[in-house]
């Protein structure tokens, strides 16, 4: 609990920039980012990048992205000439998911979802935060229910790692805006409708009124849809208190 308030004294009331140095001074080769290319991960790169901060950023790679997203994975390495560490889902995990039950068992049931999901992002996430004590990410609170409650720094209990979220109290529309000041490469899907990209299979543009989050998944009858990256456990909740 002290390490936690004293973790929040270094990014409380600070910029992104001034928050990151803080963060980066105080543990270094402890930090690091996690991208999917979003427009929220997009500000935080430009962060990193631009201040030239010795943040690790890293993406997962499902293998079942959108063209999309390896274009602006590409336009972000020509941008700012940095690096991305990639990971990829175990081969043999995925063969036999497929083998056992097709390419298109996360239709089937929110179990086999999740099994997929597992597969091709947790289980990868486990390697990525090996050794890292603080996990930078993009959420922001309007995203969806279940991240409303979040505060910027808490607990991470699976992961044994802080978590900070220095976009969480930021509006749409001010990522965008800070997007656009920049010129920051984006996904050019948002410009289709598509707020929130994941997998390919498991992503459709919004219609006018839906929620954030009503594009993932969207055959699931549940408003608090998560892939298990950012699963907020009773036990993070009350250490993040």
């Amino acid at each position: 609990m002290k390490e936690l308030n004293d973790i929040k004294k270094l990014v409380d009331g600070k910029s992104i920039d001034e928050a990151l140095k803080s963060l980066v001074s105080a543990f270094p080769g402890e930090v690091t980012f996690s991208s999917s290319f979003s427009y929220e991960d997009q500000v935080v790169t430009h962060s990193i990048f631009s201040n030239d901060l010795p943040v690790e950023i890293f993406t997962l790679d499902t293998g079942r992205l959108f063209p999309e997203t390896y274009s602006v994975w590409n336009s972000t390495l020509d941008r700012y000439k940095k690096t991305i560490k990639a990971y990829y889902p175990e081969a043999k995990a995925v063969e036999k998911m497929l083998s056992d039950k097709g390419p298109l068992s996360f239709y089937t049931s929110v179990q086999n979802r999740k099994e997929c999901c597992h597969i091709r992002k947790v289980e990868l996430i486990g390697r990525a935060l090996k050794g890292k004590k603080i996990w930078v990410t993009g959420i922001r609170a309007e995203q969806s229910g279940n991240r409303h409650d979040l505060t910027q720094i808490e607990w991470d209990e699976t992961n044994q790692v802080y978590k900070y979220h220095p976009l969480l109290n930021w509006t749409f529309e001010e990522v965008k805006a800070f997007v656009k000041k920049y010129n920051i490469p984006y996904n050019s899907l948002h410009d289709r409708g598509f707020v929130s990209i994941g997998c390919a299979p498991c992503t459709r543009a919004i219609k006018p009124g839906e929620d954030f989050r009503a594009g993932r998944w969207w055959w699931e009858n549940n408003d608090k849809k998560e892939c298990g990256l950012h699963s907020h456990s009773s036990a993070a909740k009350v250490k993040s208190v």
